[in-house]
């Protein structure tokens, strides 16, 4: 934490921007006599995302008191929205006021050098001082008790609550879904239902119902379908009778016993993992973020979002540990361990190679299964060199992918912020644009269009994809390039609005 001697005063939120979750714009002239918090955040970023529930501790622990405020200044263009922001709120649980800094008026205001900072104001709109990165809380309850302890006895604390509105609940079958996998044996469908947390089984034929796994509300629990517990799941991967989910929020993979109808932790404790690359048999190995899974010759590999890295499981022995990636967020080739990876995010397995979506370096990375191997950028930039362009290698552009599958030497790539799904011909190298955009929105047939498309699956002449921000599973034909939408537990998707084309622009990351 660095401080400033004297305090400098709070700089006031500029005229004209968009407030989530509160009835009217904030100032800091109306929030006199509170303790502030302001959360520079991107909604993409995994170290923000673990930010959020230190800042619900704090909230908890000071309710009257604390004003946290999330200032959401953008990496990408998609994110400069508004209705793209209220989503990523609604999908992760924000209950704080939330500013769109779509032109980092506020980030430049405060110098903000990286993602996440956060300030700290005293009840005088003095800015005590900043602090970047994750584990906070500790440093910011110290200090919060600092502040309270002297300003309370003077009755400078305003404990009246904040005009604070709510987004209204979904009623939604479907819920956020991050990733589908679909099973042409079985034959089923397996969505990650992540607003619910829970897991959704549909019989691909159609003539049965949906089986639910987890009982729809946060937590961390083993146990029979009905009584098991998961919070944000993604990724899934099969194995025989077993189904391993990416419990991504709980920082576990649980294993799905498909005949037995129970859910157990194969690996993960439950809390993040604060050290890095450190192997360990799977129940007492801590785990950062998984996100998604693909099974190959005894191995679960393992998108670790929140590591930077490609872990992998051998599912005989129980044992994780470090498969690809320097744990330093970035893009580089080269040997497995000294490669850099950006939030991976998207994970498969089939084919020669081990295919990521590395979704904060905007590109697709090939992963030598084999411990002597290499990394290596099939397609798309670096981390800033996003775009919405069709190409060969390196000139192709995309915009936060979050899905990626292989069928038969291409890969179809959930390009998440460009609401587009891609195809990647290995053989060639080159992209080019299957279906969806410009700009997102809901619409089937043969012009199709997606809100943040953030898993996909292929199997039997179809992609489904699990459509995240219209709450939907979509269909894509690769026969006739139609597309529909999964009829799934009696009740319709909840649809996002058309919107313009996205515009993509360039920023320049302080970090």
């Amino acid at each position: 934490m660095t401080e400033a001697a004297p305090r400098p005063d709070a700089p006031e939120f500029p005229a004209g921007l968009e407030w989530l979750n509160v009835e009217r714009p904030l100032s800091f002239a109306g929030l006199r006599g509170k303790i502030v918090v302001l959360d520079f955040w991107t909604s993409c970023c995994i170290n923000c995302m673990h930010v959020l529930s230190d800042l619900k501790r704090l909230e908890d622990r000071y309710p009257a008191e604390l004003a946290v405020i999330g200032v959401h200044s953008p990496k990408y263009a998609a994110e400069r929205e508004t209705a793209t922001l209220r989503q990523a709120v609604l999908r992760q649980g924000i209950g704080h006021p939330v500013v769109n800094d779509r032109d980092l008026a506020v980030w430049n205001l405060y110098g903000i050098p990286a993602w996440p900072t956060l300030v700290l104001i005293d009840p005088l709109g003095k800015v005590v001082g900043a602090l970047s990165g994750e584990a906070i809380f500790e440093t910011f309850d110290r200090l919060i008790g600092e502040i309270l302890a002297a300003l309370d006895p003077q009755g400078l604390i305003d404990r009246r609550p904040l005009p604070l509105r709510g987004e209204p609940p979904s009623d939604s079958f479907l819920l956020f879904p991050g990733k589908v996998l679909a099973d042409p044996q079985s034959p089923r469908l397996f969505i990650a239902d992540s607003g619910h947390h829970r897991i959704v089984v549909h019989d691909l034929s159609g003539r049965t119902g949906e089986e639910i796994i987890g009982g729809g509300d946060a937590g961390f629990r083993d146990g029979l379908f009905a009584d098991a517990r998961f919070r944000n799941p993604q990724g899934m991967a099969l194995d025989g009778r077993f189904l391993y989910v990416a419990d991504t929020d709980n920082h576990a993979i649980r294993r799905v016993d498909l005949e037995g109808k129970t859910v157990a932790t194969a690996a993960g404790t439950g809390r993040q993992a604060r050290m890095f690359n450190i192997s360990g048999p799977g129940g007492r190995t801590p785990l950062n973020s998984p996100w998604d899974l693909a099974a190959r010759d005894g191995f679960l590999y393992i998108a670790m979002a929140g590591a930077h890295q490609i872990w992998k499981m051998d599912l005989a022995k129980s044992y994780v540990s470090p498969h690809a990636g320097a744990v330093e967020e970035g893009r580089r080739d080269g040997p497995l361990r000294e490669a850099l990876f950006a939030q991976p995010s998207g994970i498969a397995a089939n084919g020669k190679r081990i295919y990521v979506a590395d979704s904060e370096s905007s590109s697709i990375r090939g992963v030598d299964p084999d411990p002597g191997g290499t990394v290596s950028t099939l397609a798309g930039g670096d981390l800033f060199d996003f775009g919405d362009a069709d190409g060969e290698g390196s000139a192709a552009r995309f915009q936060h992918p979050l899905g990626i599958a292989e069928l038969d030497g291409t890969l179809f790539i959930a390009d998440t912020y460009n609401a587009r799904i891609r195809r990647l011909a290995l053989a060639e190298g080159t992209v080019t644009t299957l279906c969806g955009g410009p700009g997102a929105g809901f619409r089937d047939g043969a012009d199709p269009l997606f809100d943040e498309p953030a898993g996909v699956s292929a199997a039997a002449g179809k992609l489904y994809i699990a459509d995240r921000n219209n709450s939907a599973v979509r269909i894509v034909d690769l026969g006739t390039r139609l597309t529909g939408t999964l009829k799934i537990g009696g009740h319709q998707p909840v649809l996002s609005s058309p919107r313009k084309g996205l515009i993509i622009s360039s920023f320049i990351r302080r970090s």
